[in-house]
């Protein structure tokens, strides 16, 4: 629905036919086709003997001098671009220089995009796409046409080799305004504006000091679709445009037929003069963007790098607790395994103190009750290492082994490798010795042993 009524907005536009039931039939009866409704109705209207003047205002080219001037003053019509021409730019122009301040006070919105540049893929007159190469192609060739014609670099307005859209884009980046020049090479005007205007030293010096300056030959694709953008109806045509949104440009002035150099100056300059607070305005809104773009970058810049020292230290202190951890951990295991150790030494130590106690135990008792004095029984003393003496009563039949077993089991001395010895005369009695009786080793009746500890 939206596309029906974009149709009919742009046929009654095209053909100043008021009556939309009208315009809505003359639709119907070409299938929607906008292309070939334009191209019946005008065909139908430039055979007629009193063409209106809603007819013919929008033919291209018109060379009459019947066409009003266009009124004064800055930004009088908005207007947007074909689909061609905007597809041979770089991008899409987006947001107005201000627009809100230039579109103040009625302007009219013209959408030129259907005017012999329709999408339909049936309609053999469809333009085909201009590319970005072939577009600054174009505008090159127009230059070098241009300058072999009428003047050289720095006696012309330096228009710029490339197209439409990127000349726009460059305009709007400068903060300048679009002078657009359509050149129509068979208008027996052209030569003496080129001549003596354009290339006059006072209009080429203003227009490139203050202008980023784009033309184009109507004999070329891209010019001729912008005079038809433009509604170039006279020649010479200038036209001082700015970028605005929704693929449309600010058409603020525009200048048809001959003109002086004199006269030409004057319009560039009250043009310049009225846009002129915009683009300051401009200028500064977009310096006031880089700078708060350059302090937003410098807050985050300095935002990153706290940032860092703040994780760098975040870092270093889960490290340190990580550490501490592990060494705390370390040492709880250690603690853990000392303890362990100890409990084991003296469960180990207690188990051998309850063993050599069962043994001294044991030993104790195999000694049996010890002896009264009598004829058969000995007394044997022993001295310890520490200066202890211990002494016992046995049976003179009793062997060396049992006074081994005597003094185990006493719990006097802290190892079991020892022997008994004799001093006068020394006689260790060892393991060779330990079966031998009491008497048999001549220690009854009575013997004095002291405890060695062997090496």
């Amino acid at each position: 629905m939206a596309d029906v009524s974009d149709k009919l907005a742009y046929f009654q536009a095209i053909t100043g036919l008021e009556d939309p039931n009208l315009c809505t039939e003359i639709l119907q009866a070409h299938n929607w086709d906008l292309e070939l409704a334009i191209s019946s109705f005008t065909s139908t209207s430039s055979s007629t003997t009193d063409p209106s003047p809603d007819d013919t205002a929008y033919h291209f080219p018109q060379t009459t001098d019947s066409q009003p001037q266009p009124p004064p003053g800055l930004a009088w019509k908005l207007i947007k671009l074909p689909v061609t021409v905007i597809s041979g730019g770089l991008g899409l122009v987006s947001g107005a220089i201000g627009l809100g301040l230039w579109a103040a006070g009625g302007v009219l919105s013209y959408s030129l995009g259907m005017i012999g540049l329709g999408s339909s893929s049936s309609s053999s007159s469809s333009a085909p796409l201009v590319s970005v190469s072939a577009a600054a192609s174009e505008a090159i060739n127009f230059v070098a046409e241009f300058e072999r014609e009428y003047g050289t670099i720095g006696t012309m307005p330096n228009f710029v080799g490339e197209g439409f859209m990127d000349a726009l884009q460059r305009s709007r980046n400068s903060f300048r305004l679009l002078f657009v020049y359509l050149h129509s090479p068979d208008h027996p005007d052209t030569p003496l504006f080129c001549e003596r205007t354009l290339c006059s030293e006072a209009v080429t010096a203003f227009v490139n000091e203050n202008f980023v300056a784009w033309g184009g030959s109507i004999r070329a694709s891209e010019g001729f679709k912008m005079s038809n953008s433009l509604k170039a109806s006279r020649f010479p045509f200038c036209a001082v445009v700015m970028a605005a949104t929704n693929q449309r440009i600010a058409l603020l002035q525009q200048v048809e037929g001959p003109q002086s150099p004199e006269e030409l100056l004057v319009i560039l300059q009250r043009v310049l003069e009225e846009s002129s607070p915009v683009l300051v305005a401009a200028r500064l809104d977009a310096e006031e963007r880089r700078n708060n773009m350059r302090l937003r970058e410098e807050q985050d810049a300095a935002y990153r790098a706290a940032l860092e020292v703040d994780q760098a230290r975040e870092r270093q202190r889960r490290e340190e607790e990580e550490r501490l951890a592990r060494e705390a951990a370390e040492a709880e295991r250690k603690r853990k395994e000392e303890e362990e150790a100890r409990e084991r030494a003296a469960q180990e130590a207690a188990e051998k103190q309850a063993a050599l106690a069962k043994l001294r135990e044991e030993k104790a008792q195999s000694l049996g009750e010890e002896p009264e004095k009598g004829p058969d029984v000995t007394q044997v003393l022993v001295r310890f290492p520490n200066g202890e003496r211990k002494g016992r009563r046995f049976n003179s039949t009793a062997t060396i082994q049992s006074l081994y077993d005597y003094v185990d089991s006493l719990g006097c001395l802290e190892t079991e490798n020892y022997s008994l010895v004799s001093n006068f005369p020394r006689v260790v009695y060892g393991q060779e010795k330990l079966i031998l009786s009491l008497k048999e080793a001549g220690l009854h009746p009575q013997a004095s042993l002291f405890v060695e500890i062997n090496s």
